[in-house]
């Protein structure tokens, strides 16, 4: 890490997670440590504990063996000031594939319960939904940083300074306030701050899994009526279960663009789903969250 790290290079970090070892009824390592970073709120960012859970699992296949696949409960608050342990359990190794289950634990207490699915490198049939025309270069559009500069708010200045990675909403944001247009859909620009110098494709993965958190559930918004200018006063949100499947490999320090839609919102939820293309037009991922936003009727 560097002498005065950034918000990525504090991720980065959180991400390296320490072994616990001679853990288990036959000492195996499969016990993991990690560290919190700061969110948007007074609470464990989702999108850390899940990327930092995709880690641990992958620290237990070969290296031949990616994600292809998670499913995660969020089930509790996490506390910013104590670390996180994530307890794999190997739940099977076949000739392609690898399947894993790691609870995050604080306090004694699980925060986040995920499943994920490893496979090696095969070839097939291929097919993807194109990515839409006509898209502008994030180049182009408005970054967050921009956006926010100089907005005294603590939220403002988490997203345009505190945040790992940098945003550029199509056609503006609901930061500050409601959409013009309250349309259900949203196009969202997203890379890292600066440059990762890692290769690993797990770790660019599990970068993906944590910035795709940040933005799931703002279709919900939008098509409500209104921002995040409201979220925690007058509408309570928490991510409550979360999906995703990659599909190819990506690098989280370069451009990715979030295709999004809600499909509905129901019972103080809403669901979000999004397909994550890079410049080139190749599908790398498709998600899927669920979240408790209690909107006014």
């Amino acid at each position: 890490m560097t002498e005065n790290p950034g918000p990525l290079d504090e991720l980065l970090a959180a991400l390296d997670l320490r072994e616990v070892e001679g853990w288990g009824p036959r000492g195996e390592d499969d016990l993991w440590r990690g560290d919190s970073v700061p969110g948007p709120g007074r609470r464990v960012y989702g999108g850390q504990v899940l990327a930092q859970a995709l880690i641990a699992c992958g620290r237990t296949v070969e290296d031949d063996r990616l994600p292809h696949s998670l499913h995660a409960y969020f089930l509790r608050e996490g506390a910013l000031d104590s670390p996180v342990d994530f307890a794999v359990e190997r739940l099977r190794d076949g000739r392609s594939f690898s399947a894993r289950r790691t609870h995050a634990i604080q306090a004694g207490r699980p925060i986040l319960s995920l499943t994920a699915s490893f496979q090696v490198d095969q070839p097939g049939y291929e097919a993807q939904v194109p990515m839409p025309d006509g898209v502008p270069a994030p180049e182009d559009v408005t970054s967050t940083v921009e956006a926010l500069a100089g907005v005294d708010h603590p939220a403002a200045r988490y997203w345009s300074e505190g945040s790992a990675f940098e945003l550029a909403h199509v056609g503006g944001s609901v930061y500050l306030g409601a959409a013009s247009d309250p349309r259900p859909e949203q196009l969202v620009w997203v890379r890292a701050r600066h440059e990762i110098s890692s290769d690993d494709k797990l770790l660019h993965r599990a970068l993906l899994a944590f910035a795709c958190d940040q933005v799931m559930l703002e279709p919900v918004l939008r098509q409500a009526g209104t921002s995040w200018l409201d979220v925690g006063g007058k509408v309570p949100m928490a991510s409550l279960d979360h999906a995703m499947w990659f599909h190819r490999d990506a690098r989280a320090d370069e451009w990715l663009l979030y295709v999004q839609e809600s499909p509905g919102a129901q019972g103080g939820r809403g669901l979000g789903l999004a397909r994550v293309y890079d410049r080139g037009g190749a599908l790398v991922a498709t998600i899927a969250q669920e979240g408790m936003v209690r909107l006014p009727g």
